[in-house]
């Protein structure tokens, strides 16, 4: 088995992390591998924000649980110390799948350095938020984007789950 095959078959989510920093580097072989994603028609349209800053991060975390109907002191980031918000732009009619496809590619590419990663939801929620269309402008992103998800990251605090069996029945083929 070849070795991207092997990250797609044993990379599993991670919910707990050590608090250990990602290094900065890591980190940038990751959201690489984000940006070389498949997109409709290479449109390029995702963007990513790396929140390492951990005041932002946790109010990140904060305005998450809110969305999520969690109660006070839940961590849906589960303490990873490194959160890449992949956003996509509305005018573009695939920026839902082209996100997904960014976020696809860093947990596999996570995986492959030995970095833990998830997938969170609500960012749409969030980023529909005035405060959080404010931070992009802070940022200098111009135009509407659309939250896609989260892809948190950290070193794992926890074995890798052990894979459940895949479904039968999931493919058919016409010859």
């Amino acid at each position: 088995m070849n070795d991207i095959i092997k990250s797609m078959v044993e990379r599993r989510s991670c919910r707990k992390y050590k608090p250990d920093m990602v290094p900065p580097d890591v980190i940038d072989e990751i959201i690489k591998a984000g940006l070389y994603a498949a997109s409709g028609h290479n449109t390029q349209d995702s963007i990513i924000v790396a929140v390492t800053d951990k005041e932002t991060r946790d109010k990140l975390a904060e305005a998450n649980r809110k969305i999520g109907g969690w109660k006070e002191g839940f961590d849906p980031f589960y303490g990873a110390p490194v959160v890449l918000i992949v956003l996509g732009k509305i005018d573009c009619p695939t920026h839902v799948y082209n996100g997904s496809l960014v976020i696809g590619n860093m947990l596999l590419a996570a995986h492959s350095l030995g970095v833990g990663s998830c997938w969170i939801h609500r960012a749409k929620q969030e980023f529909e938020q005035d405060e959080y269309k404010a931070l992009l402008k802070k940022l200098g992103i111009d135009g509407e984007y659309e939250g896609i998800g989260h892809c948190i990251l950290g070193y794992a605090d926890a074995p890798n789950p052990t894979p459940i069996p895949r479904e039968e029945n999931r493919v058919y083929y016409i010859k």
